[in-house]
């Protein structure tokens, strides 16, 4: 199966991080390992590709099998490139700049700062910003070729069903353990006193960069936003929609070099200065301070937890009349279940969940609450939760009567597999490729053919 097909091409950043930290400065191989058309795959990007996978998958092939898989998905991915270029497909400019800044305040933020980042690939911030964000475009582009060609693809039922029971018994999907989690949240509540002192604080920062003292200086030394704090409190750009509704509100009346008052939002209290905007993006600097919970208010929520947990283990109140009665999340209408991103479901598999998460839930049978626990919410803020282990199911072949989604999934994913197979079979005719011999005795499943 072409992995190329099931997942975008790694990101230049990481693609460097990995070749850094597994080999020696240097070690790369050079040279051109395939053409496709007017482009080249040059052995140093196999060989990153090569490690990547290496750390994301534990596998008994050998590595010349696997960098053989990795070489004949980067060339499907040059031609669904060159078919992107060829049907004239466009990506939003501003969507693509507003990514790459997302991107790189990511891996700033996990090596220490921009000026580790420019340390650590020996180059200026304007180069790694081009290479990541024509890295990001080129994966855009891929995507929607890759779209273009499965759009319209769908399956009823009986297709699903009638996949399934063609498969042979030991190729039938496996089902990892799974969990299905519900929370109550306690989250003491702020003193009055304390937010009048924050809000107070930042009206006199405002009114010093009026007198002509600089924000970034001011960011940089007192912002609570790990994030953007030693970039002078920069954000990059956002567009409508992508900042909290208070935040976007009043920044969108700034004009350039204004400072907005204090506004509140769910991260904190921030004061905000327009940089720049260009129709519906901008970008701004921003001080946050964020109210601090007390001691005692957190101890008084984890003994209130811990109260509650006492009626539901003694069968006193359900876990979804506590979840109502009782928890401060925002899933509290929603039953507090924990929602799985990666599937938008409340299922979990046990390598999905938080480490601090699973530590609790694993000591949990079907039915039982833990002890009140601490956690950060989703804007960092401290506070208590209970977690209640609502289902568990062993790791298991798939069933239509238990798995239908998993089976749904699999067999959506192989019939447009099949449709992206017939194109690179079709295209690989009128396509120029040209392999290094170090490839020749490669197993290729299109390639050789």
């Amino acid at each position: 199966m072409y992995r190329i097909f099931i997942t975008l091409l790694f990101t230049v950043i990481i693609n460097f991080a990995t070749a850094q930290e597994s080999q020696p400065a240097g070690t790369l191989i050079d040279g051109v390992a395939a053409v496709v058309g007017r482009s080249t795959i040059l052995f140093s990007e196999v060989e990153v590709q090569y490690l990547q996978y290496r750390k994301m998958e534990s596998s008994t092939v050998s590595p010349q099998e696997a960098k053989c898989t990795l070489l004949e998905d980067m060339v499907f991915g040059k031609m669904l490139l060159d078919k992107a270029e060829f049907d004239s497909l466009t990506v939003n400019d501003n969507q693509l700049q507003n990514e790459m800044e997302y991107r790189l305040r990511y891996f700033a933020s996990q090596i220490g700062s921009l000026e580790k980042l420019e340390e650590f690939y020996g180059k200026p911030l304007d180069e790694i910003k081009e290479e990541l964000l024509q890295s990001i475009k080129e994966q855009n582009m891929v995507e929607m070729a890759r779209n273009e060609i499965t759009k319209g693809i769908s399956i009823t039922p009986s297709e699903v069903k009638r996949l399934f029971k063609e498969l042979p018994a030991d190729s039938v999907p496996m089902v990892n353990s799974e969990v299905v989690v519900q929370e109550i949240v306690k989250q003491p509540k702020v003193g009055l006193d304390q937010i009048i002192e924050l809000k107070e604080r930042l009206r006199t920062f405002r009114q010093r960069v009026l007198n002509g003292e600089k924000f970034a200086t001011l960011a940089i030394l007192y912002s609570e936003d790990p994030g953007s704090a030693n970039k002078g409190g920069e954000l990059g750009f956002y567009g409508r929609g992508e900042l909290y509704p208070e935040f976007e509100t009043a920044a969108f009346k700034l004009e350039p070099g204004q400072v907005s008052d204090v506004v509140e939002t769910k991260a904190g209290y921030h004061i905000i200065e327009m940089i720049d905007r260009r129709g519906d993006y901008l970008n701004v600097r921003h001080i946050l301070l964020r109210p601090k919970v007390s001691l005692e208010d957190l101890a008084q929520a984890a003994q209130t937890l811990d109260s509650i947990a006492g009626l539901i283990n003694s069968g006193a109140i359900a876990i979804d009349e506590a979840v109502k009665q009782f928890s401060d999340g925002d899933n509290k209408i929603s039953g507090g279940y924990l929602v799985n991103p990666n599937t938008n479901s409340v299922k979990w598999q046990l390598n999905q969940l938080d480490p601090k998460q699973l530590y609790v839930i694993d000591k949990l049978k079907e039915g039982e609450v833990s002890a009140a626990v601490p956690f950060e919410t989703s804007e960092s803020y401290q506070a208590y939760r209970l977690l209640y282990l609502k289902s568990k199911t062993e790791p298991h072949r798939a069933t239509l009567d238990t798995d239908y989604d998993v089976i749904f999934n699999w067999a959506l994913n192989k019939k447009k597999q099949e449709a992206l197979e017939k194109w690179v079979k079709e295209q690989h005719k009128n396509t120029y490729i040209h392999v290094d011999d170090q490839f020749l005795n490669c197993n290729f499943k299109v390639l050789n053919k």
